[in-house]
């Protein structure tokens, strides 16, 4: 079981009760979905990036309903809107988590006429941007494939009807198998110490990587360059507790997810970073 919030700049509001949110939509759901106007919810902090990113995201790549921005204190006018659906960043934490570790999600959500709070809406999709109050510098750049993994994502499970919140992650991780000579672009800070050069990395994968700053991968997806594939790492930037550290390889140009897992730190075995399993696993 998972708990959401809205995520807002300076507060929270406070709709927090359960949120049973499933990694796939029914097929009902799905197909209401495109028949919705999807509001683009803007961020209330006017001083950060989130909502010119997320601008540029959607009107260069939202495709798959129409749709509008809206401003974030407009949105309980709009949650009991069946005909609305929402992309909107989310405050989620799981009940089982004994870390109480909370995230920052962007969350599609479907709205629904008895909904009391965001938590009565329908999930469609989320997708890890960070760890909650993580700085926008570390995923807004990337918001672009994002943006595209979402529909992806909303297509593939509306098209497959076997595909279950139980098997996602087996279809989505077979995309491996697809990386073949594309280059992987990997920001040296996310990898893990033992990994971090590319000779050390030979030592496991023996395919094209490249060590790149944020802003070549923030060009790689402006440019939509088929031959780049990233690395997006969710972790907390601090090692001090076993938290989760979820890894996730997607194509630049389409959102395509290649590598999806995730670890739990360990003191001097499993760093905040991608793995030298990691790369094993995707050879």
């Amino acid at each position: 079981m998972k708990k959401i919030i809205l995520v807002m700049a300076f507060a929270l509001w406070t709709f927090s009760s359960a949120f049973a949110q499933e990694a796939v939509a029914s097929n009902e759901e799905l197909t209401h979905f495109y028949k919705t106007k999807t509001y683009i919810v803007y961020d209330n902090n006017m001083f950060g990036a989130y909502n010119g990113f997320i601008k540029e995201a959607v009107e260069k790549g939202w495709t798959i309903t129409d749709y509008e921005f809206l401003e974030l204190k407009d949105l309980p006018k709009k949650i009991k809107d069946p005909n609305a659906s929402f992309l909107v960043r989310t405050k989620v934490w799981f009940d089982k988590d004994k870390s109480n570790t909370s995230y920052t999600f962007l969350s599609l959500m479907n709205g629904n006429k008895k909904a009391r709070s965001v938590n009565d809406l329908v999930n469609v999709c989320s997708f890890p941007l960070s760890y909650y109050n993580v700085d926008y510098d570390k995923y807004v750049y990337k918001l672009g494939a994002v943006v595209l993994f979402v529909q992806n994502h909303v297509n593939i499970t509306k098209e497959n009807s076997k595909l279950t919140s139980k098997n996602i992650l087996r279809h989505y991780n077979k995309n491996t198998l697809d990386i073949g000579n594309k280059v992987l672009y990997l920001v040296k800070d996310e990898l893990a110490k033992d990994v971090n050069t590319l000779s050390k990395i030979k030592a496991y994968y023996d395919g094209k990587v490249k060590i790149v700053t944020r802003e070549e991968v923030q060009q790689a997806i402006k440019e939509k360059n088929e031959q780049v594939i990233f690395l997006h790492k969710v972790g907390p930037d601090s090692e001090s507790k076993p938290m989760r550290v979820y890894k996730l390889l997607i194509g630049a140009a389409d959102g395509k997810l290649y590598y999806f897992n995730y670890h739990k730190i360990k003191a001097g075995k499993a760093p905040d970073g991608f793995l030298a399993k990691d790369f094993k696993k995707i050879k």
